[in-house]
């Protein structure tokens, strides 16, 4: 299994990103996909979930301003971050549990003015 995430980089507070990552190597569409993030200093979070059938859940830092998203046809997910703050700076890796955990590499994405 392989994830490949892109789309980070440099926003100003206010504004939006998106990101997306595409997976090789299992059956997508039928798997649940997560995007979590890293900041300096603090432990990985889980930011957004979308499961097979397209039900999504959000951490509470995010919701109302970040929308997951899937193509199966693509083999992708998104990440559509709106209203960005300062506290989302931090490295987004996309994330999918086939029999173990597997991680893409990570985009940064830094907010600041």
């Amino acid at each position: 299994v392989q994830l490949q995430a892109s789309g980070g980089g440099l926003a100003q507070p206010g504004e939006s990103l998106r990101l997306s990552c595409t997976a090789s190597g299992l059956i997508f569409s039928i798997n649940a996909m997560n995007w979590y993030r890293q900041a300096p200093g603090k432990q990985r979070e889980l930011v957004a979930t979308i499961t097979s059938g397209g039900y999504t859940n959000y951490a509470d830092s995010v919701k109302g301003r970040f929308t997951i998203s899937r193509d199966n046809a693509k083999d992708t997910i998104y990440l559509q971050m709106n209203s960005l703050k300062p506290e989302d700076t931090a490295v987004y890796f996309c994330n999918v549990w086939v029999h173990q955990s597997y991680w893409g590499k990570g985009t940064q994405v830094t907010v600041s003015s």
